[in-house]
């Protein structure tokens, strides 16, 4: 599966690009506020490319200017691993772009196009968008995208084992529809 955007391609991982993604995976500001440790080795990023980013819907990010993948995103759903408490027919959008490219408005380009996929062609009747307190990048997604603030879970284990707290926001079909005209 591949998404198009006006300056993405949201395309499976392949293994040969491991070495880009522990350019970027590796930054300490990256994987920590998201909950996951820098990766320490290309051989760690290929491992993470042929487990985890072979989920179904989970992307990598390439800039079509350049052909190389700078972030991940994907849509995850109740019978895998998220935070969100989703019910049927409901996914959970997670992304991550590297360092260089903070502040360009990629990842909301990339998750307005998953929500596109998310509503118009998996037919879910509502997407979660979390994050850990002090993430205002990823805040600041959440509401450009035109989720709505949902709830807050207190003194919650994070899967790097630190307590934190976690903001959720919730689109629903209907919002979205609402926002977006087809």
């Amino acid at each position: 599966m591949m998404v198009e955007t006006e300056r993405l391609i949201l395309r499976p991982w392949s293994e040969s690009e491991a070495e880009e993604l522990f350019k970027y995976a590796s930054d300490p500001d990256i994987g920590p506020i998201a909950g996951w440790n820098p990766h320490s080795s290309v051989d760690e990023s290929l491992e993470i490319i042929r487990t985890v980013f072979t989920a179904p819907e989970t992307y990598a990010v390439v800039l079509k200017s350049t052909g190389k993948p700078v972030g991940s995103c994907g849509i995850m759903f109740s019978n895998g691993l998220h935070s969100a408490e989703m019910g049927m027919e409901e996914g959970e959008i997670g992304y991550w772009i590297g360092k260089p490219f903070w502040g360009q408005g990629l990842i909301p380009e990339a998750v307005m196009a998953l929500l596109h996929r998310s509503f118009d062609e998996l037919k879910l009747n509502a997407v979660w968008c979390g994050y850990y307190e002090g993430n205002d990048k990823s805040r600041r997604v959440c509401e450009k995208c035109g989720f709505i603030y949902h709830h807050t879970n207190q003194d919650i284990t994070s899967p790097l084992g630190d307590i934190r707290t976690e903001h959720f926001y919730k689109l629903t079909k209907e919002n979205y529809n609402a926002i977006h005209i087809h």
